[in-house]
């Protein structure tokens, strides 16, 4: 195994993966998130993975918030995001924008996120840090995916999670 160097080198790889990747659009949809840091991760996971958009619904905070700043390197000046008072009023947006709503959580007919068929236009869905998805959110997705646990932990952290399965999306 040989050490990438230089600016050069990293570039090529990255166009060479992106070439190799799946063509399809991405969003997430951030319910009621109480962790500005992790928000600030998510606009890093976000640009990360391709993805076109944030939707940050209820308590979310929102950029210019300071932490977000911190925590997102600048990718919160890259990653177009809107923000909605109301989490219903964001579903509604995001399926009249085209994206399948796609739950990250475990629920009734929940799928492996390493099993399922990402259509070609997601937005994942990602509950409060705490309480997960709220019913009133939940009603509005198509399907619902989670991903496995190995340790004794019950979940991740919520933009790792974000992380998993964007890139899984991808590279499909």
């Amino acid at each position: 195994m040989r050490t990438l160097r230089g600016k050069t080198e990293v570039r090529r790889l990255h166009k060479e993966q992106r070439a190799n990747a799946r063509d399809l659009e991405i969003a997430f949809f951030l319910q009621d998130w109480d962790d500005p840091y992790n928000v600030g991760g998510m606009f890093r996971v976000a640009d990360a993975v391709g993805a076109r958009e944030l939707f940050l619904t209820g308590n979310t905070p929102q950029p210019p918030h300071p932490q977000i700043s911190v925590t997102s390197l600048g990718h919160h000046r890259r990653i177009r995001y809107q923000h909605w008072a109301k989490h219903e009023d964001a579903a509604v947006a995001a399926k009249e924008a085209g994206y399948q709503l796609v739950a990250i959580e475990i629920a009734d007919d929940a799928v492996n996120y390493a099993e399922f068929a990402y259509p070609e236009k997601v937005c994942f869905v990602l509950g409060n840090e705490e309480r997960g998805l709220y019913g009133t959110v939940l009603k509005h997705c198509n399907a619902a995916i989670y991903i496995p646990m190995f340790g004794k932990g019950r979940s991740m952290n919520v933009h790792v999670a974000a992380a998993v399965v964007g890139f899984r999306a991808r590279l499909d």
